[in-house]
């Protein structure tokens, strides 16, 4: 049986083990390429144990299988508050959906829209009134593209998501089989709560 839980604080710093495991495992894949590791994961992650902040998790008995973060965009704020410099959006009343991650095999059965609801409703719960995510842009060249990759976009767009032209941000990351980092750009999505 699959279910999800929303946690915040010490229930989260309680999973970050495996939160960790799972963002490895699934951005490992495409778009993402990431070479992840876990102590980098652990120390990301305990921002999420913050007040304000929600984790969505998916459990199947007890494996989580997936989870989606969020929390106050002002929390990020270093990392993303020159590509909104020129919105009219206060990042405080921005909730920022940060990452969503899912075992291929639990995919297609309504998690995805689980985790955006929990999260946007943590958003409204704490006075937020937009929410935001973005997506790393590949080249649709990519050598590492799979044949049948099929964008997000589309689902993102039922939800209520729009990209939001020139709301660039660059954030880096090794790639898998590569030997450092380099930056990636970010689109960024957002909608009205």
């Amino acid at each position: 049986m699959i279910r999800t839980e929303t946690l915040t604080g010490d229930a989260v710093a309680a999973a970050l083990d495996d939160l960790a495991r799972l963002r490895i495992a699934v951005f490992r894949d495409w778009p993402y390429l990431y070479d992840g590791d876990p102590a980098y994961e652990r120390d990301y992650l305990r921002a999420y144990t913050r007040p304000g902040a929600v984790v969505v998790a998916a459990w199947h008995g007890p494996r989580m299988i997936g989870a989606a973060t969020g929390a106050p965009m002002e929390h990020h704020a270093e990392d993303f508050a020159a590509a909104f410099a020129d919105r009219p959006e206060p990042l405080s009343d921005i909730f920022y959906c940060a990452e969503s991650v899912l075992l291929p095999a639990y995919r297609g059965h309504g998690l995805g829209h689980a985790f955006f609801d929990g999260r946007e409703a943590h958003a409204r719960a704490i006075g937020r009134r937009w929410s935001a995510f973005c997506s790393v842009i590949r080249p649709a060249d990519h050598p590492a593209r799979p044949a049948d990759y099929r964008p997000l976009d589309g689902f993102w767009r039922k939800r209520g998501y729009q990209p939001l032209p020139g709301v660039v941000s660059r954030f880096a990351w090794k790639d898998v089989g590569e030997t450092t980092e380099t930056d990636k750009p970010l689109q960024f999505w957002i909608k009205p709560l």
